[in-house]
Formats: structure tokens, C-alpha cells, sequence
């Protein structure tokens, strides 16, 4: 019998006692392990290339280097080093918070508010840590409204023309908001085969989840 998989996470925040309940709440988690902790975005950079995390819970407003700049060198660094990007969770105190929806964009797995149940978040960390995104599809949708109004839109690039007509009724159902189990629902499917189409246009289009298939739909005036 294999051994149970272990999530090494690491903190970044400045407020000293937010990070403390967030220690304690990781060690109350057979299933997690706390591997670090930095204060600001700076030292989270550093934090992450020395004990390589699988999630790192990053404050978006940070003193110096912001969550968001820190997430962009994080990633960009695992990426130069050809190592397993780590999955990073932005933590915000505003629903529809524009700071929350740039740091997506710039590879985020998602956003959870800094008051959210203790369980939803521990929930998060394990579907980030297994590719899913944390942000149900509605409060995508309703995030990157709020974020793209009156923004200008580009065409879609050439990849897009390569989706089939499934993919693409699943692209735009995605797009729309909906979950696997209603797209399922309404093509008449299973949410297996779902999946699998979803995985093809994410593949095709050079997208990591449905989160960044959202901001793709967004930018390029898809999402109808």
C-alpha cells in the first residue's frame, strides 16, 4: 500500500497573526505540511525556490513586492529551472477584487477571501494541489466581469480554429460559468467525457485550467 500524499505548503503574509492561525490551522492536517513562511513578496520568492511548495497561500497587498509581482517571479523561476511550478492561492479581503483577478491572470490557481470557512479553505488547497481550480465557475464569471468591463478585446488566436464543434460547445459552456455536471447535462454526456473534452481545448489552446480558459474567453470577447 502506497504511502498517503503529503502537500508541502508555504505562508506568505505580512500580518504576523493572520499567518499564525493559517500555521495552525495547515498542522491540524495529517495530509499537509507547512515547509515555510515569508512576510513579503521578496522573501516569498526566495522562500519558494528553496523549499519548492506544492501550494503557497500568497496575500495579494503586501508592503514592496505585491502578491501579484510575486506570484509572476515565482512562477517564472520554477519555469527557468524546469521545476514543478508551484500551485499559488491568492488571498484577498474584497470579493471581485481586481488585484485577486490580475494575480490569476498571471498564473494563480484561484482566490479565496480571507474569511472563508477554515474547511473551504484546506478544501481549496487540495483541489489546487490536484489541478482543479478553487473558484467556483458563477464567481468566475462574476469576478472577470467586474475585472474586463469596458476593456478591449483581441481576436482569438489561430488555435482556436482547431477546436472541434464539441470542444468548442464546451469551451463556450465553460466560458459561460457552468460546471462539468451541467455541461454534461445538457450535451447529453458524461461528466468523464466532459472531462476529457475539456482536457483537449485546454490542451489545444496552451491553457492550465478552466480559471485561465475564463480569462482566455474574457480577452478575446468569447464569453457571450
Amino acid at each position: 500500500m502506497s504511502d498517503p500524499v503529503v502537500i508541502r505548503v508555504a505562508l506568505v503574509d505580512d500580518q504576523a497573526l493572520f499567518r499564525s492561525g493559517l500555521r495552525m490551522l495547515v498542522a491540524s492536517q495529517p495530509d499537509l505540511l507547512l515547509v515555510g513562511e515569508a512576510a513579503d513578496g521578496a522573501s516569498s520568492v526566495e522562500l519558494a525556490a528553496a523549499v519548492r511548495p506544492d501550494v503557497i497561500l500568497m496575500d495579494v497587498r503586501m508592503p514592496g513586492m505585491n502578491g501579484i509581482e510575486a506570484t509572476q517571479h515565482i512562477l517564472a523561476g520554477a519555469d527557468a529551472r524546469g521545476a514543478a511550478r508551484p500551485r499559488i492561492i491568492v488571498l484577498t479581503t474584497f470579493d471581485l477584487d481586481e488585484a485577486a483577478a490580475r494575480a490569476i491572470r498571471s498564473g494563480a490557481s484561484g482566490f479565496v477571501l480571507k474569511d472563508a470557512e477554515p474547511a473551504f479553505l484546506l478544501s481549496a488547497i487540495r483541489m489546487v494541489h490536484s489541478g482543479s481550480a478553487v473558484i467556483a465557475p458563477s464567481a468566475t464569471r462574476e469576478l472577470f466581469d467586474h475585472f474586463t468591463a469596458g476593456s478591449a478585446k483581441t481576436p482569438p488566436p489561430p488555435a482556436f480554429d482547431s477546436l472541434t464543434v464539441r470542444e468548442r460547445a464546451i469551451f463556450n459552456q465553460v466560458a459561460r460559468g457552468l460546471s462539468n455536471a451541467e455541461i454534461a447535462a445538457d450535451e447529453f454526456v458524461s461528466e468523464a467525457t466532459v472531462k476529457t473534452h475539456l482536457s483537449r481545448v485546454l490542451g489545444k489552446l496552451g491553457l492550465r485550467d478552466r480559471v485561465q480558459l475564463v480569462v482566455f474567453a474574457y480577452e478575446h470577447g468569447l464569453a457571450g
